[in-house]
């Protein structure tokens, strides 16, 4: 009567327990949703519109139309070691959550024995074997296993984002790097021009000395200029040698010269400038990783909260036994295991406190992920405008520094202005050509900048499949694809 009894009790607290983690598992069970207080409102501040043109509408081939540029962006992407390293996070991320998925499926063993009894007892020897199979299955009443494929599935898709965010970033320093070396060009050609037109002004003034028309610290003056600018053609080389190494290094290529265009041959899509919609920041894939990452604390939270409820585990055996002594014969068992954790209560309550701690780490860097992705949109779109506010002041200062060179050597011709005046002139004309140049590569660096803010364009990178170590793994894939 008293084990009856205490039958009957143990089945109340069993069926307790199993009601309170029912309830409790509703919150386990739940997937994730963006949180309430995460907002895109006015992260761009006052650039929003609803034009659907925009860069992330175009491919980066449509985006960098330069022959040049696309052969080295491709090169780029084929051998840069960031790209490889990346396809082989994703390919662990892959090979994590086909594990997760088969965790569902009961877990079979073969365990075959073998024994022997020799003793003066018993004649002949006693010989016994069997040939179990042995099965194991976790049933995934609170969801352990669930929310385990969840946050791999989360793994895997912020693998591929971080695959993305590489291709954009590097896409985008390519770019960077060729448009430099392209103004870098462009100044030598404008400082090798002037150079030799320093070096023809110091042989005129050399010749006005011996006509008497001007005097030795002119002359002294104009050589100092000639020399000042000889030297600057030495740091622009220094400068293209040390962008071309840097542009091999991103190519993963050794250093050589590379072939190129010209800077004022270069038109990026500017017209794309006019659509910045908010809805845009869901093309930046760090901002999915952030939210990715997230996810992964929140499925990892569930599965905290989980832990402190019973498991449910149904295990079997069956298979074929003989000994010397008995026939052949089948056997079978089963049994329902139902296990809650109790001295452990401690430390799992810490560990639900810790998986909730980086939840909330998780959303506040999602949060500045949000606001950093803004900053970086609103800072390329004021260079964007910056530089082509200043693109007609500089052409029209470029225009009258050419007027005044052109007036002063009338007016010297006519001895109403000294050469140093028109050496002055030649000087400032020099630094705003420079400056023009300058204003030209800012703008492009602009539009590569908001390229790279938004994301990308809509050209999604490629990931490589795993290569089959075997025909068994090579069929299989076949099938799937048909």
């Amino acid at each position: 009567m008293k084990f009856h009894k205490l039958n009957s009790r143990m089945k109340k607290i069993v069926l307790s327990i199993l009601v309170v983690a029912t309830l409790s598992s509703c919150s386990i069970y739940q997937k994730y949703s963006r949180p309430a207080e995460v907002s895109t409102d006015n992260l761009y501040g006052k650039v929003e519109s609803q034009d659907t043109t925009t860069i992330a509408d175009i491919s980066w081939r449509s985006f960098f139309t330069d022959k040049y540029l696309q052969g080295y962006i491709e090169q780029g992407l084929k051998n840069n070691v960031d790209m490889k390293l990346a396809v082989e996070r994703i390919r662990q991320n892959r090979a994590a959550l086909q594990a997760a998925k088969l965790s569902f499926a009961p877990s079979f063993g073969f365990a075959p024995s073998f024994s022997t009894e020799s003793s003066k007892a018993y004649n002949p020897t006693r010989i016994a074997y069997s040939v179990p199979i042995t099965a194991s299955w976790e049933i995934d009443i609170l969801g352990r296993q669930l929310n385990r494929k969840r946050s791999a599935e989360a793994a895997l898709e912020q693998s591929k984002l971080y695959h993305r965010s590489v291709q954009t970033a590097l896409i985008a320093e390519i770019a960077d790097s060729y448009y430099r070396l392209l103004m870098l060009d462009a100044q030598m050609r404008v400082s090798r021009s002037t150079a030799a037109s320093w070096k023809e002004n110091v042989r005129t003034m050399k010749a006005m000395k011996e006509a008497g028309m001007t005097n030795e610290a002119s002359i002294s003056q104009t050589e100092a200029n000639s020399c000042s600018i000889d030297a600057s053609l030495f740091d622009l080389e220094y400068q293209i040698a040390a962008a071309e190494n840097n542009f091999a290094l991103l190519l993963g290529t050794t250093p050589q010269h590379f072939e190129r265009g010209e800077l004022n041959g270069e038109d990026l899509k500017g017209e794309m400038l006019m659509g910045v919609p908010a809805q845009l920041l869901s093309r930046r894939p760090d901002v999915q990783q952030a939210e990715y990452e997230l996810q992964l604390a929140f499925y990892n939270t569930n599965i905290a909260r989980a832990d402190l409820y019973p498991s449910l585990t149904l295990t079997g055996e069956g298979g074929w036994e003989k000994t010397l002594a008995n026939p052949a014969s089948l056997f079978f068992s089963f049994a329902a295991k139902l296990f809650q954790p109790i001295f452990q209560g401690g430390k799992l309550r810490a560990n639900l406190r810790i998986a909730e701690s980086r939840q909330r780490e998780a959303l506040l860097a999602f949060q500045h992920k949000l606001l950093e992705a803004g900053n970086e949109v609103n800072t390329a779109l004021a260079l964007c405008r910056s530089a082509r506010s200043k693109t007609e002041i500089r052409k029209r200062q470029v225009k009258t520094l050419e007027n005044a060179v052109y007036s002063t050597r009338q007016l010297m011709s006519h001895s109403e202005a000294t050469y140093l005046e028109v050496l002055t002139a030649q000087q400032s004309q020099l630094s705003a050509r420079l400056l023009q140049i300058t204003d030209r590569f800012e703008g492009i660096q602009g539009m590569i900048s908001l390229y790279r803010a938004l994301g990308g364009g809509s050209e999604e990178p490629v990931v490589p499949e795993e290569k089959c170590c075997n025909k068994r793994c090579k069929k299989s894939k076949k099938q799937n694809k048909k």
